[in-house]
This record gives structure tokens, C-alpha cells and sequence, in this order.
């Protein structure tokens, strides 16, 4: 049975940011419950980075905004046929929870992390090659030293005002992969395009192909028109537009 690789690929600045946290997220939560120190490490590096696409986007207000925009989609269509009011009341009250739980932040989302002054050192000394290594960090070596919950509870509190975000951008862009249905499209000779409705803009455009090949998409495009061009990766050499007609699966996510 064939493997379905999915692509993804934000058609506008604030689910571009979304998707960079989430990415970073998965990492990190991948890494951090770890016993071993390397482990501790890519999961420090994680959240620095989180950190950092935090304090240079308005995340917090980006968030509410859009999850009150989605409120406000929801609760337009409640009475149109074929809606699960139930399901529907459901939706809303996730979106009522992660909408509250980004209010209740005092501060800026990440600003425990950027003030903390061990991750200070680090986030300075990362930006060298090999620069926080034993030596130049000896107070970061020591606290990787320390057993596994002493380190888990230290980026446990780290997380506290990162957590309320995460949930919130994993339910937003949960609506947006789920607003609609794949339909099946053929790229020929290996190019498709098409435009898109400008009265309502797409977030996000999905692209699905078979994994047991050696082909991947390229996506380009705004909230206007995108398009997309399946390269073939060999061993050896640039990869190269193919000249082929490929199946795929294409949702565009308008939510």
C-alpha cells in the first residue's frame, strides 16, 4: 500500500508563523522528555527558537485574532442545513478555551524563556558554531548534568507562557486542514496553477502525492493564485521539473 506524503504551504504571514511554531513545537516535544543530555539540548535549542519567532511576530494578538475570526465564521453558518449543532457547540468551546487561555498571559507569549538568564547565555553563545559547548557555557553544562526531572521541571517552567499558544495554533490550523474537502487534480507536465477567490482567501493550500516515488512539490503563491512544480530528486545532481502528468491531491484551506 502506497505511502501519502502531505505538503504544506501558508498563503499569508500569520499561518506562515503559525506553522514555523508548530514545527518548532513538535521538535521540542519530541526531544525534551528525553533522558539523555544531547537530547536536553536540541530541546533547548527548540524553544530558543520559539522564543525568538515569538519576539519578532505579535503572536499573541495575531492568535486572538484569528481565533475570533473563526468564532465569528462558526457561529454564522450555525443555522445553515446540514450542520452538526452539536459538533458545532463543541468547536466553539475549544475556541472559547484557547481564547482565554491566551488572555489570561500577563505578559508577552515566550518572555519567560527571553528573560531567563541561563537561556540568555545560550540563545548568545548559540549564534557561534560549537559555542555552547563545556567550556564556553560551563553553568549550561552543569544543569545537563542534572537528572532528567530537574531538567524537565526547569523547561516545564520555561513553557508556561508558551503552552496556552501552542494549543490555540494547533487548533487554528486544525481548522484550516479540516475546512475542506482533497479533491483529485492532475499537474501536466508536471505544473499546476490556479486562482483563487478573492472574497474568500485561502489560509493555506495542502498537496498530496504518492510517497513511493521520487517526487516532491514546490509551492509558490499568495492569496490571490498559486502554483505548484513537481521535481524529481535523484541521487546525484539539482533536481529537475518533471515532464510527467502526476496525480495529486489538493485541498485549499479557506477557513
Amino acid at each position: 500500500m502506497s505511502t501519502l506524503l502531505t505538503f504544506e504551504h501558508p498563503l499569508n504571514e500569520r499561518v506562515r508563523t503559525f506553522l514555523r511554531i508548530e514545527h518548532l513545537f513538535e521538535r521540542l516535544n519530541y526531544f525534551a522528555p528525553q533522558y539523555d543530555s544531547w537530547t536536553t539540548r536540541v530541546a533547548v535549542e527548540s524553544l530558543l527558537d520559539i522564543a525568538a519567532v515569538t519576539a519578532r511576530a505579535d503572536v499573541k494578538n495575531e492568535l486572538l485574532k484569528e481565533l475570533e475570526r473563526n468564532m465569528g465564521t462558526l457561529k454564522r453558518i450555525a443555522d445553515q442545513p446540514g450542520v452538526d449543532p452539536q459538533a458545532l457547540e463543541r468547536v466553539l468551546a475549544d475556541i472559547e478555551s484557547a481564547i482565554s487561555g491566551v488572555r489570561r498571559l500577563t505578559g508577552p507569549i515566550g518572555q519567560i524563556a527571553r528573560e531567563d538568564e541561563l537561556l540568555k547565555s545560550v540563545a548568545q553563545r548559540s549564534s557561534i558554531p560549537g559555542g555552547a559547548c563545556s567550556f564556553d557555557l560551563p553553568h549550561f553544562h552543569y544543569w545537563l548534568t542534572q537528572p532528567p526531572d530537574i531538567r524537565q521541571a526547569r523547561i516545564e517552567h520555561w513553557l508556561q507562557d508558551l503552552i496556552p499558544a501552542e494549543r490555540a495554533i494547533r487548533l487554528v490550523l486544525s481548522l484550516a486542514r479540516t475546512s475542506a474537502s482533497p479533491r483529485q487534480v492532475f499537474a501536466e507536465g508536471g505544473f499546476f496553477q490556479e486562482a483563487l477567490d478573492a472574497q474568500a482567501p485561502a489560509q493555506m493550500v495542502r498537496v498530496g502525492i504518492n510517497g513511493d516515488g521520487s517526487l516532491y512539490p514546490e509551492i509558490s503563491g499568495h492569496k490571490s493564485r498559486f502554483s505548484i512544480r513537481f521535481m524529481e530528486s535523484g541521487s546525484r545532481g539539482r533536481p529537475s521539473q518533471s515532464a510527467e502528468n502526476i496525480p495529486f491531491r489538493l485541498t485549499c484551506c479557506v477557513f
